[in-house]
């Protein structure tokens, strides 16, 4: 009927190809013309083809090989952390210069990718460490094994057998290998972990937001990930960062494949590509090669043993035959064997290596990898790597201890150093053994506790998993300490005597080396060789070759300053400075900023001299990109202070800070930004505990504030300190490190503080602090115009300058309503109260006014009383007066007792003192007893001169008397007129 061209899939190929339709009921034929596009070959009955399209299937998950960093979809990482273990924070290291841009530029990279976060600080600060990658750039890696490893809880998942996992392969006959790339790092954490996680760096901490290498749980946590998200694929065996598949057919091996990447497209997962085995008939699995045979042990762990050349003098036969010392327990006929061997050992014996002892050598080598002394990797028992470097090789010997405690060999290594490494140190030599031994059987030791074995006790310093990192290594051995921090180890010592396995392989080492690093110091010598001086005859050199400066259309560059460009012994003028041609600038460029000058004096140099198109602009940023300029240059300018947000009352901010030691003494400085009240305290440390006992005593008297502002001092960081304003509601904000002026207020108060208590110096402390208090409190703030005790208490305080105003000097005689006031004058007479022994009323008469309601009597038994007004009646004279009179000049001419005169003590001191009692409170002045202004003899010429005090007998109302203490009536109550000399008082 005709021919078509349709569209055609088979087995992820998709092709047009031509198809011929024939009417009727026909089988259809497929023709060999389709064999070709379609992958179709005819091989035969008697072989099976493996191939798989391994591209076409990678090419359905393109977000698998896209070659970023994943991020897992599922939930948070969450580390479990011992609560009983207190955080730590280590400082920064101190970081090289020379090392600080590629810092820097990796620490932006991870920001952008999300893997870090700055943070201001965490109770988890981790510092780092920067090995440089053979590449050249830098990898950030904490020292967690310092701070977070020891509060981890050990997370309790099994490591996946070796045999189990080799069983499950049975009946594959195609395999394929995945390799995730920065597997920890796809999975990102929780905000606890993220915040434990944290790093210091020299540009503060950084919050680390995916699961950090190093963290020693975290082997456990992604194989446990792993299983959970493979688990059901038949074939498929995940061990860590590897992921085996295999198939007994190239089809159930696709379908296989397809499942893994389609999970892992799901999870946001990826892997390496170029790191990735597929659809290959064998694969090297932990330490096996696996392949539709089944699976067989490499030749690499007999290999050291097998291919050792022979020794060459008595000192590497002793060390081979310390080998044989080691195992020989494990090797039957031993003595008899390697009899030859040991007659060489013999100190009159010469030096003679023949076809005896050659076989001698080789049957003890054939007893050492022999099934007798090989032990298969047990998961059950312990492991050991024993390690050891000589002057030219290293060795190492993974085995198992038995519960005897004898040590049985699963495998050797060994390795010639070559021409640099033989250079290093013995410390390194060492090692480098041991990184080199861990990296050979990275499969039987990654995810399992091992112990390594050495003979230099040094390493113990460098390597021990429980020891922080030293702040200054070298590079090589910082790299190798990162790269051991991801095992679980244990380092121990042992003398070199017994050491002879490890030893042997390092003084019989296989004639491999690993290859010469570049020569980088002799390629820094010759970088910093420095340029000879440019010529003419160079630039007239590459003036002619100068595509610009040469006639052509990129002349018109030139244009500009054409009537003023002249051409010189083939050199391009423009006056007298040199135009440069294009290869010439750069070293132009470093020959004008060999001084490292600034922009403006280098311009003014190269104008002396040279120009070409553009050059100011070259020169400034050559300089803004020169490094030894960037890291001299001085500090740019103050960014704008930014004010605080305006406090809504009084007391609603507050700053507070420690001023001090300050001459001897600590005081606790709180500022409330509203009012810009001051309290000053002395605290006998700068503790939490004296902060929170100071603030608890302001609280109670003018309430809890809505902020509070400190610096970052540990007094304020504690989590004492914390859980105080949590309780009470406090929002608390800390400064930002080395940038006190945040906490300003507080600064500039302690200042404040010092310099005028250092001016003070009369008095002790609680009477410099009083008096300093008292004036801030009253004088009116220059930022708010008004005193803080106005603002927060609303009214001024009185002090001393406030008794100036005549307004104030007196005080205001408050009258009841509705009543008359009662009032004497001097030579009255009057009836005083009486409160001693006695009548109640006493005659007497007024001699002196003393206030407004109070007055001084002289009774007319001679005594001179303070009366107030209330304890005065006027006195009315009767007919019987003179009578009364002259029988009281009687009494008293017959020596009788006068009643006035048996008054007690007890009832005038109350008198007395309630009087004083009133003044005292009228004025906080105290002034001289009038007693003590007037002498006895500067009697007023009214008064009789047998003048005489009112008798103080013992008190009757009072067990225990208390002390009088002295009070003077204060100045503004004296009747200046009245007050003559010659008046007495009491």
């Amino acid at each position: 009927m005709g021919v078509g061209t349709f569209r055609v899939q088979y087995r992820g190929r998709t092709r047009q190809l031509d198809l011929l339709v024939v009417k009727g009921p026909y089988i259809s034929l497929l023709g060999l013309a389709w064999f070709g596009p379609l992958g179709l070959a005819i091989t035969g009955v008697n072989h099976m083809s493996l191939q798989v399209d391994v591209d076409a299937i990678c090419k359905e998950f393109p977000g698998v090989f896209d070659g970023k960093l994943g991020q897992y979809t599922g939930p948070p990482i969450a580390l479990q952390l011992d609560p009983a273990v207190r955080p730590v924070r280590l400082k920064a290291r101190r970081v090289p210069f020379a090392l600080k841009p590629r810092i820097d530029e990796e620490l932006d990279r991870l920001v952008e990718q999300g893997v870090l976060e700055p943070v201001p600080n965490a109770p988890w600060e981790t510092p780092i460490v920067t090995p440089v990658k053979p590449n050249g750039s830098l990898r950030i890696c904490a020292d967690y094994k310092c701070t977070i490893n020891k509060a981890l809880t050990a997370h309790a998942y099994p490591v996946p057998v070796v045999s189990h996992v080799l069983a499950t392969l049975a009946g594959s006959k195609i395999f394929g290998k995945l390799d995730l790339a920065q597997a920890y790092q796809q999975l990102p954490v929780d905000e606890a972990t993220a915040e434990a996680q944290t790093i210091v760096t020299h540009r503060g901490a950084f919050r680390v937001k995916r699961l950090q290498f190093g963290v020693s749980v975290a082997p456990g946590i992604f194989q446990n990930l792993m299983d959970s998200l493979l688990k059901g694929i038949p074939g498929v065996t995940p061990f860590f960062d590897d992921v085996l598949i295999a198939g007994p057919t190239p089809e159930e091996f696709e379908d296989r494949l397809r499942t893994v990447l389609h999970r892992f497209q799901t999870a946001g997962l990826k892997v390496k590509r170029e790191k990735c085995l597929l659809g290959v008939p064998q694969v090297d699995f932990l330490g096996f090669m696996v392949d539709a045979e089944g699976v067989h042990p490499t030749g690499d762990k007999v290999r050291a043993i097998c291919d050792a050349p022979a020794p060459k003098n008595k000192t590497e036969l002793q060390a081979f035959l310390g080998l044989l010392n080691f195992y020989h327990s494990f090797l039957p006929h031993k003595a008899a064997v390697a009899e030859p061997l040991h007659r060489l050992l013999d100190k009159r014996a010469p030096w003679v290596w023949g076809q005896r002892q050659e076989a001698a050598f080789q049957a003890v080598k054939d007893l050492l990898v022999s099934n007798s002394v090989l032990a298969h990797f047990d998961e059950r028992l312990p492991v050991v790597l024993a390690c050891d470097a000589s002057p030219y090789g290293i060795g190492a010997v993974l085995g198992h201890q038995l519960p005897d405690g004898r040590e049985v060999p699963v495998a050797y290594f060994s390795q010639t150093l070559n021409e640099t490494e033989r250079n290093y140190s013995q410390i390194d030599k060492e090692g480098l053994a041991i990184v080199k031994g861990v990296k050979k059987f990275h499969d039987f030791l990654y995810g399992r506790p091992f112990t390594v074995v050495t003979d230099h006790k040094p390493l113990l310093g460098l390597f021990a998993p429980e020891k922080q990192t030293p702040q200054v290594l070298s590079p090589r051995v910082l790299r190798w300490s990162i790269f051991l921090a991801s095992y679980q180890y244990a380092l121990i010592h042992r003398p070199g005597k017994a050491m002879g396995h490890a030893d042997a392989l390092s003084r019989l080492p296989l004639p491999e080396t690993g290859p010469d690093p570049a020569p980088a110091q002799e390629v820094m010598s010759l970088e910093l060789l420095p340029d000879r001086p440019i010529q003419a005859q160079e630039v007239a050199h590459h003036s002619k070759k100068d595509r610009v400066i040469c006639p052509g259309p990129e002349f018109a560059g030139y244009t500009t300053h054409k009537h003023e460009l002249s051409a010189h012994k083939g050199c391009l003028l423009w006056g007298s400075r040199v135009v440069v041609p294009q290869p010439l600038r750069k070293r132009v460029l470093t020959a004008l900023h060999e001084t490292h000058p600034g922009v403006v004096r280098m311009k003014a140099l190269a104008r002396s001299y040279v120009w070409w198109p553009g050059i100011d602009g070259e020169i400034e940023a050559w300089v803004k990109h020169c490094q030894a300029c960037q890291e001299s240059r001085p500090d740019p300018p103050r960014a704008p202070v930014q004010s605080w947000e305006s406090a809504r009352a009084p007391w609603s901010r507050l700053h507070v800070d420690f001023a001090g030691p300050f001459q001897g003494k600590t005081f606790f400085i709180v500022v409330d930004s509203y009012t810009k009240w001051l309290e000053v305290a002395l605290v006998p440390s700068t503790s939490t505990s004296a902060a929170i006992r100071v603030l608890r005593r302001l609280f109670a008297t003018h309430g809890l504030p809505d902020t509070l502002v400190s610096d970052n001092g540990t007094a304020f960081t504690s989590g004492e300190f914390q859980t105080f304003t949590a309780q009470n509601a406090i929002r608390h904000i800390r400064s930002a490190p080395f940038h006190p002026a945040t906490n300003g207020q507080a600064e500039r108060m302690v200042r404040t503080t010092k310099d005028t208590l250092r001016r003070m110096t009369q008095g002790d402390w609680e009477y410099r602090l009083a008096t300093f208090l008292l004036a801030q409190h009253s004088t009116p703030s220059s930022t708010t115009g008004r005193s803080p005790a106005e603002l927060l208490m609303g009214r001024r305080l009185a002090i001393r300058l406030d008794r100036l105003h005549p307004d104030r000097a007196q005080d205001e005689v408050v009258v009841g309503e509705g009543r008359n006031p009662r009032t004497f004058e001097a030579q009255d007479p009057v009836y005083a109260k009486n409160f001693g022994a006695g009548p109640a009323w006493v005659p007497a008469t007024v001699t002196r006014v003393t206030g407004p309601v109070s007055y001084e009597v002289l009774t007319d038994g001679g005594q001179c009383w303070r009366r107030h007004c209330d304890q005065i009646r006027r006195r009315f004279p009767g007919e019987n007066q003179e009578e009364e009179d002259r029988s009281k000049e009687s009494q008293g001419n017959s020596g009788a007792v006068r009643p006035i005169e048996q008054q007690g003590q007890a009832g005038e001191a109350e008198s007395v003192n309630t009087e004083r009692t009133r003044e005292a409170e009228r004025t906080p002045e105290p002034e001289l007893r009038l007693s003590e202004q007037v002498a006895p003899d500067q009697t007023a010429p009214s008064q009789p001169a047998s003048l005489e005090r009112e008798p103080e007998p013992e008190p009757q109302t009072r067990e225990h008397p208390r002390p009088q203490r002295t009070r003077r009536p204060p100045a503004y109550l004296k009747d200046y007129e009245c007050d003559l000399p010659g008046r007495t008082g009491t």
